[in-house]
């Protein structure tokens, strides 16, 4: 199952960016395969121009996306989150990000960061002067805050839209069931057609017999037993005909809801 599959990513889309400008965190949703499914929100220089724009940069900062859990140091010496987008216990994606600083940055690990990277010193410096500084415990509950929201919204997005397609078989089943009552009252129409035929035929072989006298004896016990037939299946198609009127009720009060 993916996120898109029942909800609007712009949804998740809207609380990023609020989650980002209001701490100063980055943050960017992922899917199972590691796959970009918003925009990035918040991501500095430092990270995307400098340290994501370098081939070795990059592939440090891979590895970390994949491997980072909670709140973690990334590879260059900044604070990232990692929370999973879990709905009914199957894992969806999750949304990572951070690039801040738990301290005022030291300039010489930077420096040699840089290099190892092969940027340039002063100006990743320069760069990582601009990254906000927030403390461990403050990036802490701004993630945890950030799971809760998420995977609030996406659980409520989930049931929403399983909500929908619940209504929609629902009233295609009102649909066949209307069609199924219909189909009996027409065929109870007929059944009621051949009753009538049976009492008929009853009523005239009881006056045959009785014009014939003994020796229609038998068939006269066979003709009573037709009309007591034709009684029992009158009765019968009348409970049916209830039945059918009853459901064809309930029907159109579960329209009216």
């Amino acid at each position: 199952m993916k996120l898109s599959d029942f909800m609007d990513i712009t949804h998740l889309q809207t609380i990023q960016d609020a989650f980002s400008d209001a701490t100063g965190l980055a943050a960017v949703a992922i899917d199972t395969d590691g796959n970009y499914i918003t925009k990035g929100s918040g991501f500095t220089d430092f990270c995307m121009k400098y340290t994501r724009g370098c081939a070795e940069g990059a592939r440090r900062c891979q590895r970390c996306d994949a491997e980072g859990k909670g709140v973690y140091e990334c590879h260059a010496g900044l604070m990232d989150f990692s929370i999973d987008i879990i709905l009914n216990g199957e894992k969806l994606g999750a949304v990572i990000g951070g690039q801040v600083l738990p301290q005022e940055p030291d300039e010489e690990k930077f420096t040699t960061i840089a290099r190892e990277l092969g940027i340039d010193p002063s100006s990743y410096i320069r760069a990582v002067h601009k990254v906000p500084v927030r403390s461990e415990k403050a990036i802490r509950s701004a993630a945890e805050l950030l799971k809760d929201v998420v995977n609030r919204m996406v659980l409520q997005e989930y049931m929403n839209a399983t909500e929908y397609k619940k209504i929609h078989v629902w009233q295609d089943e009102i649909v066949k069931a209307t069609d199924a009552v219909l189909r009996i009252k027409e065929n109870t129409k007929e059944l009621e057609s051949l009753a009538s035929k049976q009492t008929i035929m009853a009523l005239n072989a009881s006056i045959e017999t009785a014009r014939v006298g003994a020796a229609g004896a038998g068939f006269g016990v066979i003709a009573k037993q037709m009309g007591v037939f034709s009684k029992q299946s009158t009765v019968i198609y009348k409970k049916i005909t209830e039945d059918a009127n009853s459901i064809s009720e309930s029907i159109e009060k579960m329209n009216e809801t």
